[in-house]
């Protein structure tokens, strides 16, 4: 009779844990969702999907995709790493917003997307980040340091489109939480990255001092002005602007740009980085840009005008 009690208690309860865990699955976002804003033919369309965890997978302005979102790493996206060496290197530790290198270009995502809100021109998601290796797996020979396939590290993004008197720039907010009992000296925060169709191959830098955009190279070497990728013709262009943001044990922001030829990608970032001997703290670490979009001289305008303003004094 005990017996029987206890197999009924256990079947019991095996019922109650089955159903909230179907109940807390079914309140989770399905990750597909729209945001637009401008104005006439300056009108900008962001789409977020399921299938990337609610991260960003296309921006799209007068009829022109500005994001390459080939796999579950090409997207206009977050990702972090810590404890990176030349030996151990950024992927072996690396939770990133739309998934896993394995998800590559599945319909699913490893990432799981805990909230999502979209209205009008503002979006806000908040995601628990696969980690890009899944334990056992290698980069560059190097194996993942993970030993899960689902990081515990979240993040919250924040996107507005429209910023003062430009309605075709981003507003972009990213807060990456790091889990109390994590225990890092450094950590890379890829706040935002941008990955583009092949065709955005003219790299440019703004110089500051005299409100104007240079030449610059593919890359990859970084570099601590804003960055801009464009067309040939200087059509379609979009950048990144992030001002140095005072935040304990912090270096940044710091602009990458790759070029891959045979991947047919383009590729800008903007990273901040913590690195303290004794141990950096767990919890929130913000960061807050600014993504113009528009024709090349657009973007330099803005650029220029957002420099002028000191906008995060």
């Amino acid at each position: 009779m005990r017996s029987m009690n206890r197999m009924i208690k256990r079947a019991v309860l095996t019922g109650i844990l089955l159903t909230l865990s179907l109940r807390l699955f079914a309140a989770l976002p399905d990750g597909d969702s729209q945001i637009s804003g401008g104005t006439n033919d300056l009108r900008i369309v962001i789409t977020t999907s399921g299938r990337l965890a609610g991260a960003i997978g296309s921006v799209v302005w007068r009829g022109k995709e500005f994001i390459n979102s080939f796999d579950h790493g090409r997207e206009l996206q977050s990702a972090c790493s810590f404890d990176d060496t030349p030996v151990t290197n950024s992927e072996t530790f690396n939770p990133t917003e739309a998934g896993s290198r394995d998800d590559f270009t599945g319909s699913r995502s490893t990432s799981r997307l805990l909230a999502l809100s979209a209205r009008g021109n503002h979006l806000r998601t908040r995601t628990q980040m696969a980690f890009w290796l899944a334990p056992g797996e290698r980069s560059s020979g190097v194996p993942a340091r993970n030993t899960t396939a689902l990081s515990d590290y979240i993040l919250t993004k924040d996107v507005t489109i429209g910023f003062k008197r430009w309605g075709q720039a981003l507003d972009y907010r990213v807060t990456f939480h790091v889990p109390r009992d994590a225990h890092h000296v450094s950590a890379q925060y890829e706040a935002v990255t941008g990955y583009m169709p092949p065709e955005f191959d003219h790299y440019w830098v703004f110089d500051s001092q005299t409100g104007t955009l240079k030449p610059l190279s593919h890359g990859p070497s970084p570099v601590h002005d804003s960055i801009v990728l464009a067309t040939a013709d200087g059509r379609f262009a979009m950048g990144i602007f992030a001002p140095p943001q005072k935040q304990r044990d912090t270096a940044g922001p710091i602009y990458g740009r790759w070029y891959f030829k045979d991947a047919r990608v383009a590729k800008w970032t903007c990273v901040f980085r913590v690195a303290n001997p004794r141990g950096i703290h767990s919890g929130n670490y913000s960061y807050r840009m600014l993504i113009p979009i528009g024709t090349l001289a657009e973007v330099t305008d803005m650029l220029r005008d957002w420099h002028h303003l000191k906008i995060f004094k």
